[in-house]
């Protein structure tokens, strides 16, 4: 289990590719108007935004990094390459699409979102992405929602192995086989909304009345705990998670 007891939201862990991540990101699914809760968030002291091709807000996380001040160097933007566009050709018009529409030179974590377009496609969209990254256009390059058999492919094909699998995250799931199984690679997680530990089982609420936090804040810190970095998602700021 990991010490957290230092933690900021400035907090890193240094990736397979030798780039940082902060170890807190903004995720920001499921927002249509995504540049004034991000800008919040950096306020608040995020410096990692997770964004997708599917989210279609690309442009909006884009818009707040300019109005917030910050250098491009001191933010962290993950973004996805969606099923649609999975494909060798495909991908590589993609990535240029997220660059203009983000107006960045570079995106710091590319990955793929699903696994659900077959092995040829998912191998061809992976190569496309590695070719990325040697040309400068992307940091790091990762997977997102991959099982144990789509990290083999990857390694049976002879390519370096993804430095981050984004994964759900729930407090009943148990992913320690797929920890185990990919070593070398970071679990990113997507928490789920912290509705469901409302009226989860009652050491939860035991946990969150004890220590004065909200459910989402104990998920948070137990994901943490479980050496996996939560991107926790929120439209509007009632209090910094």
């Amino acid at each position: 289990m990991a010490d957290t007891s230092n933690l900021t939201l400035q907090s890193t862990v240094t990736l397979s590719s030798g780039h940082k991540i902060p170890l807190l990101g903004f995720g920001v699914f499921q927002n249509s108007d995504a540049t004034p809760s991000t800008l919040e968030a950096f306020k608040i002291g995020y410096r990692h935004v997770d964004s997708a091709q599917f989210y279609r807000n690309e442009a909006q996380v884009g818009e707040a990094v300019r109005k917030s001040g910050l250098k491009r160097s001191e933010v962290f933007i993950t973004t996805k390459i969606m099923s649609s566009n999975h494909g060798y050709e495909s991908t590589k018009r993609g990535i240029a699409e997220s660059l203009a529409k983000m107006k960045f030179d570079y995106i710091d974590l590319f990955l793929i979102h699903d696994p659900l377009s077959g092995t040829v496609r998912r191998l061809q969209t992976y190569k496309a992405l590695l070719e990325a990254k040697a040309a400068g256009k992307i940091r790091t390059v990762g997977v997102s929602n991959y099982g144990i058999k789509h990290l083999e492919e990857i390694k049976a094909a002879g390519y370096e192995m993804p430095s981050v699998n984004q994964i759900e995250l729930t407090h009943s799931a148990n992913r320690r086989i797929l920890r185990n199984i990919a070593r070398g690679t970071t679990l990113l997680c997507r928490l789920t909304a912290p509705s469901p530990w409302k009226d989860g089982p009652p050491l939860h609420q035991e946990i969150s009345a004890k220590h004065k936090r909200d459910p989402a804040q104990v998920l948070i810190r137990w994901s943490l705990q479980k050496d996996t970095y939560p991107c926790p998602r929120a439209q509007a700021f009632a209090h910094p998670l």
